[in-house]
């Protein structure tokens, strides 16, 4: 199931995967906190990521649970990129990260054994 998820939606989902379930009303202190949004703009942002099927409420006291891991909405967003900016190469998106971070030699071993994995 291919979902779609906007920045606001991945700083709700964000607080979600770190927190657990938890009220709308916590979910908004934590976002007023981190990125200064009102209730009603969390509210709304939770509707839209429960329409989507992102994340489910509960009852009682309008309780918040991620439906979607973060690891499934890494693996959309890292497909999208690769087909969006890629042309869907993979070796043309590494080939890319390669060419513009300085790696360290740790960083480049830990990259071969992920490689080697693969085999």
């Amino acid at each position: 199931m291919q979902i779609k998820l906007f920045d606001s939606e991945l700083k709700v989902m964000d607080v979600l995967w770190k927190e657990g379930t938890i009220t709308a009303k916590q979910l908004a202190e934590v976002l007023s906190e981190q990125v200064g949004w009102n209730k009603n703009t969390t509210y709304t942002v939770i509707k839209k990521c429960i329409d989507k099927g992102a994340i489910e409420r509960l009852e009682p006291n309008f309780l918040c649970r991620a439906i979607l891991s973060k690891e499934q909405v890494q693996e959309q967003e890292t497909a999208e990129l690769i087909n969006k900016v890629f042309d869907g190469s993979t070796e043309m998106l590494f080939a890319s990260l390669l060419n513009t971070k300085n790696l360290t030699a740790k960083e480049i071993a830990r990259l071969k054994q992920l490689v080697e994995q693969l085999k």
